[in-house]
């Protein structure tokens, strides 16, 4: 559900018409609804409301501290897998003891500024990793809250770029070796073992690869406790879907209920890791249509946005449904929809059945509010899109649109 919706023949955000913020901000640009994302964590929150949980965001997916306050204010916290994600976080108020810090290449500064932080763990992916947290911690005269990140060797069925719990993928630890490298945490004297994380992937839109996983995180939580390894939290990850075109993807509460009931044995805290359930289609990119041209083989809709704004179809051959700001009686083409980046992957949609545009129309990219702005770039020196947070009749400039000054900022010239 979002509260993307005409009125008559004209696309509004809640009870903001999009042309409007379009006029007065500029295209291309980024717009979220406030009541959507609120009402999307309500709804996966308090599908958990009988076990003891935390719902930490996932703040790669969106990133703005707006959004994230947004989160903090429903009483959520964060996965983090930077230290600039810990700085976002902190700056949007997070409780830091509702931070977990997950990510395979965490360097020193990072662990450092974590461990100063007092966030709740660190989702641990390798032994050297171990170490290295025990050795920051010592320094510091801390112990630092740790799970490991156990890879199930589960196949998610995602796109293979976005399924991480695969014994081929870089994330985690083989399960298998999770005990011996359990054993070798409790024997370090600046670690507290605190849980089990695990996460397989992201736009999963079946409940049996999660509880594939949960099966064989249970095994491991009772090796564990019959070593006398007490683990209090159960981290489960992120990466439920949602339906970008047909696809037909569980609710939360339908996956909540699953979970709870292949888990009531356990007796952990869970922690979970949403991010484009959450956040996905709370936002669409706001495009103006620059040129249309044709030729014996194709027709192109060229618009101000490209793969710098809006990276997943290029990187992913992801799917975004393209609908017109204002409705009118218009034939349908087939059409690929094209950015102004000097690349031939730089498009939002190929080959796509959609309506005539004409130049200076307004088109509306659904669903980005995940991964949108989080991977834009300035390749080719383009300025990034602002975003903007409508809540109810009111739009708020989330982040301003950049400016040529932006692009060179910290740029120097060297004197010879």
């Amino acid at each position: 559900m979002n509260y993307f919706h005409y009125k008559g023949k004209e696309l509004w955000c809640e009870e903001v018409p999009v042309s409007n913020i379009a006029k007065e901000v500029g295209t291309p640009l980024y717009l979220y609804s406030h009541r959507t994302l609120q009402h999307h964590f309500r709804v996966f929150d308090s599908a958990f409301s009988d076990v003891p949980h935390i719902i930490c965001f996932a703040v790669k997916s969106n990133s703005n501290i707006a959004v994230l306050r947004t989160f903090i204010r429903e009483g959520g916290g964060v996965d983090i897998v930077s230290g600039g994600e810990l700085y976002r976080a902190l700056r949007a108020g997070v409780d830091s003891n509702k931070v977990v810090y997950s990510g395979v290449g965490k360097k020193v500064d990072e662990i450092e500024y974590a461990l100063k932080s007092n966030i709740l763990m660190f989702n641990v992916e390798s032994s050297q990793e171990l170490q290295v947290i025990n050795d920051c911690a010592k320094r510091l005269g801390k112990k630092a809250g740790i799970a490991l990140r156990v890879n199930p060797d589960v196949d998610p069925e995602t796109h293979p770029y976005i399924s991480t719990g695969l014994k081929k993928n870089k994330f985690g630890i083989d399960i298998k070796k999770s005990l011996e490298e359990y054993r070798q945490a409790n024997a370090l004297t600046h670690l507290d073992i605190r849980g089990v994380s695990c996460h397989i992937g992201s736009q999963v839109t079946k409940i049996s690869p999660f509880i594939d996983a949960l099966k064989r995180l249970k095994r491991l939580i009772r090796l564990l406790r019959d070593e006398g390894i007490e683990i209090r939290y159960l981290d489960l990850g992120g990466g439920l879907g949602i339906t970008y075109d047909r696809e037909e993807v569980p609710h939360p509460s339908e996956y909540a209920r699953t979970i709870i009931d292949a888990s009531k044995d356990i007796h952990c805290t869970f922690i979970f890791e949403p991010g484009r359930v959450i956040v996905g289609n709370a936002g669409i990119l706001v495009t103006e249509v620059l040129y249309t041209k044709s030729n014996e083989e194709k027709n192109f809709v060229i618009v101000d946005a490209g793969m710098n704004d809006l990276m997943r179809p290029s990187l992913y051959d992801s799917y975004h449904h393209i609908q017109p700001v204002i409705q009118q009686e218009r034939d349908e083409i087939v059409a690929d929809v094209v950015g102004p980046i000097c690349e031939s992957g730089d498009y939002l949609a190929k080959g796509r059945k959609i309506f005539e545009f004409k130049r200076g129309e307004l088109m509306a990219v659904m669903s980005a509010g995940a991964y949108g702005f989080s991977m834009s770039s300035n390749y080719n020196s383009r300025s990034r899109a602002p975003e903007v947070l409508v809540r109810n009749d009111r739009f708020f400039v989330i982040r301003k649109r950049e400016v040529y000054a932006d692009l060179i900022r910290g740029e120097e010239i060297p004197d010879f």
